[in-house]
């Protein structure tokens, strides 16, 4: 599964409004309020973003986003400020105001971080409170709160900054999971996870080169480097609908770490049509797709969401490529499984999603430390369901967008305990968020390297 937490809605790149600009931040900042109070009630960014006006939606996504990666400092600044914990509504608004007065604090490693005066922000902060009936009351309120912190600053930060949540801007149970997984580099990744992703492109082989993409984004004014096999790394996000030879099926837009997985799955061995493959968790289509781009084989794309499946066949089409897509659940093998074994089996899995934080800062303010081992659960019954599927001499790649080891190097070691029969390959392991970033490409704004990720190579002995 290319995990995105977001199903029914392409994010826009980062690129923060510049100020005083049409619509206002005051307009914007209602609205960023209302999807950061609607993530500190559980509910996923994207279902906020959709009720947000498609001609604000841009710059409200830009803004939101740095309103949760500062969420941590924010929460408790917000408690340092008031003496009883504000309604909810007042209290995103005044915690997302705060976020855009420390962007010198948060975003001066961030290009593309929101920048405004700290007076435009109050102005505009109390003017989203008038226009909020149910605010307006404590519009007075919420512009004495953002003028204390403005004057006691350092010391209000010096006081929250002790607080590991305030400090990392993650939940205190992914901090000290991390620090257990990763003991020599959990500070990077949470560090990694406050910044913006980079955009990398996939070339589709079949339909151009990877120069002839680089001389069109080029005639754009875009500079790209090459990235892996078929990937392009831009210097700079656009918007997907500009990107040259998208809509013919030239490129689409996929991490450097999920490029990796076609690559995995397909090494070792020559492929023809007569080969049968599986995609187990499939939507919204992009490793399917990648598979097909290099090799003719026969693709069965399992998700067990309709609306996911339709989004496989529209990015297949897309591409000129042809695959079957059933929706199914892939652990309920008999239910879709026609019992001639596959050849070679992707098994991407659901998981916390962990590694993608990046471009998905509302993931660590949704899960809770117990969807860790429910999520594993689901993994476990994953290879166990899909390994009987695979012929001998054949492989299974195991993949998780995850950074814990209870969704990656720790399941694996336990499914080869019970398995004598799987090899484990060589494979990149655990990715850490912000690794493989090319060094001195654009030193004007360094590209912040792949998602977080996890890969296994399972070949199964021959008989």
């Amino acid at each position: 599964m290319d995990v995105d937490l977001t199903p029914n809605l392409t994010r826009l790149p980062e690129t923060a409004p510049p100020p005083r600009t049409s619509p206002s931040l005051a307009l914007q900042l209602a609205q960023v309020a209302r999807c950061v109070q609607a993530v500190e009630q559980g509910r996923s960014l994207n279902d906020a973003l959709l009720q947000v006006p498609a001609h604000l939606r841009a710059g409200v996504q830009a803004l939101t986003f740095h309103a949760l990666r500062q969420l941590g400092t924010s929460r408790a600044l917000v408690a340092a400020l008031v003496d009883r914990r504000p309604e909810p509504a007042l209290g995103a608004l005044l915690g997302s105001a705060l976020s855009l007065l420390l962007v010198d604090e948060a975003g001066a490693a961030a290009p593309g971080s929101p920048r405004y005066t700290a007076h435009t922000v109050v102005d505009q902060a109390v003017h989203a409170a008038l226009q909020n009936r149910s605010l307006q009351r404590k519009s007075a309120f919420l512009n004495a709160c953002l003028r204390r912190f403005l004057r006691e600053r350092e010391t209000l930060l010096a006081q929250v900054r002790q607080q590991p949540e305030a400090r990392w801007n993650h939940p205190i149970w992914w901090i000290e999971r991390l620090q257990r997984d990763h003991p020599d580099h959990w500070q990077a990744i949470l560090e990694a996870n406050n910044q913006p992703g980079p955009m990398t492109l996939r070339v589709n082989r079949r339909r151009a080169t990877r120069g002839q993409v680089m001389q069109a984004l080029a005639a754009q004014g875009r500079r790209a480097v090459r990235w892996g096999d078929d990937g392009l790394l831009l210097a700079e996000p656009c918007p997907v609908e500009q990107l040259p030879g998208f809509a013919e099926g030239q490129v689409s837009v996929q991490d450097g770490a999920a490029q990796m997985a076609a690559a995995l799955l397909l090494a070792g061995r020559d492929w023809s049509p007569a080969d049968r493959l599986l995609d187990a968790c499939a939507a919204p289509g992009g490793k399917t797709a990648h598979v097909l781009e290099r090799a003719d084989v026969q693709m069965l794309a399992l998700d067990v969401d309709a609306q996911r499946c339709d989004r496989i066949g529209q990015t297949l089409d897309r591409l000129g490529l042809r695959a079957r897509v059933v929706c199914a659940d892939a652990a309920r093998v008999a239910s879709w499984w026609d019992g001639t074994p596959f050849d070679a089996i992707l098994l991407d899995a659901p998981c916390t999603a962990s590694g993608i934080v990046r471009r998905h800062p509302d993931v660590r303010w949704l899960r809770r430390s117990s969807d860790v081992d429910q999520l594993a659960a689901v993994q476990r019954s994953l290879l166990e369901a899909l390994w009987p599927l695979l012929r001998p001499g054949g492989r299974l790649v195991y993949a998780t967008c995850s950074v814990f080891r209870a969704e990656g190097q720790d399941q694996v070691q336990a499914f080869l305990e019970h398995h004598t029969d799987a090899v484990l390959q060589p494979a990149p392991g655990h990715l850490r968020p912000g690794e493989g970033a090319p060094a001195g490409e654009f030193n004007d704004n360094p590209p912040g390297g792949y998602d977080g990720f996890f890969y296994a190579c399972l070949d199964k002995a021959a008989s």
